[in-house]
């Protein structure tokens, strides 16, 4: 998968924008970096794509900008010169797939059946849009094309909105959905980019679904920690489960046998999706230190430690 697809894969979300007025690019741009997704797929369905697309470059040259409903060759000379991203198409054309292809432009056709996966795989694709998703049979529809074609990868657009959001992306063949129900179009000619802002950050909240797991306590030795432990199950009921480096009381306290990480011990925040996560984070500026990434059984990331203490606490992210 190219660097872009990657990257989308780690955003998540890809706002679908349609704008009428170049003008309004500036501001939206604004609006969506800071609620959290410095990304978005300009479509070409208005006269104002072309330079909405310039507009935001400029003004955020970091930010992932894609060129939406492509339908001919001289609207991706456009729209990569204009400082697009990536590609997008509604369908599959193996005319305007083939040329992207051929330029080492970033594509992603629309594909709802067998014969346009099969196309798209003849084509070298890897990854393909799955649109207009819910109307093309949703989830289920997904589901059922990615059994055989076990290496293809999907980001379904159209329907996908806050309800339906998190039952897509726990689906692990999909890489990223798109959706404009944080960039509403009437909320882009009423100019409430606040408005846009705050939505784009819900839809980062829902997504990454950080919630407390549990605080840890440095205790000095195996016997404190015990006593801590037998504290909290005589106080609340929260029954002691000796492990080997600590010891649970119930599932939100832990009690370290010796100190570990931060002044007097840690806290993990649990999250839908620690990839992502660790992403959404390291642009706004916090670090990781990838030495702690601890693995599960299938070789997936469980958690990893941030760099630095928060109130003399170290904190660590857990995948849910």
């Amino acid at each position: 998968m190219n660097q872009a697809l990657q990257n989308i894969s780690k955003m998540g979300i890809v706002p679908v924008i349609k704008l009428d007025r170049a003008e309004d690019a500036a501001p939206l741009a604004k609006a969506l970096c800071e609620g959290g997704l410095p990304c978005a797929e300009v479509t070409f369905r208005t006269d104002a794509a072309e330079e909405s697309i310039k507009i935001m470059r400029k003004n955020h040259p970091d930010m992932l900008i894609g060129a939406g409903t492509v339908l001919t060759t001289e609207q991706v000379d456009k729209a990569m010169a204009a400082g697009a991203t990536f590609i997008v198409s509604p369908g599959l054309n193996p005319k305007i797939v083939k040329y992207c292809v051929d330029k080492g432009y970033p594509i992603t056709p629309g594909c709802t059946n067998p014969s346009d996966i099969e196309a798209a795989i003849e084509l070298g694709l890897e990854v393909v849009k799955f649109f207009p998703a819910e109307a093309a049979g949703g989830l289920n529809m997904i589901k059922s094309l990615a059994a055989p074609y076990v290496n293809m990868k999907f980001m379904p657009t159209g329907g996908i909105n806050a309800k339906n959001l998190l039952s897509y992306l726990d689906f692990s063949k999909i890489i990223a959905c798109g959706g404009s129900w944080m960039v509403n179009e009437d909320l882009i000619k009423a100019g409430e980019f606040d408005k846009i802002r705050d939505l784009t950050k819900e839809a980062v909240n829902l997504m990454l679904g950080f919630e407390l797991r549990h605080v840890g306590i440095n205790a000095a030795n195996e016997t404190e920690a015990d006593s801590v432990a037998t504290s909290f199950e005589k106080l609340f009921g929260f029954t002691k489960n000796v492990g080997t480096s600590s010891i649970f009381a119930g599932r939100a306290i832990e009690v370290m046998k010796s100190p570990f990480l931060g002044a007097h011990g840690h806290i993990a925040i649990q999250t839908n999706y620690i990839e992502r996560a660790i992403y959404h984070l390291e642009m706004q500026g916090f670090e990781f230190d990838m030495d702690t990434v601890k693995y599960d059984k299938k070789g997936n990331m469980a958690a990893v430690y941030l760099k630095g203490e928060f109130g003399g606490f170290a904190v660590h992210l857990v995948q849910k």
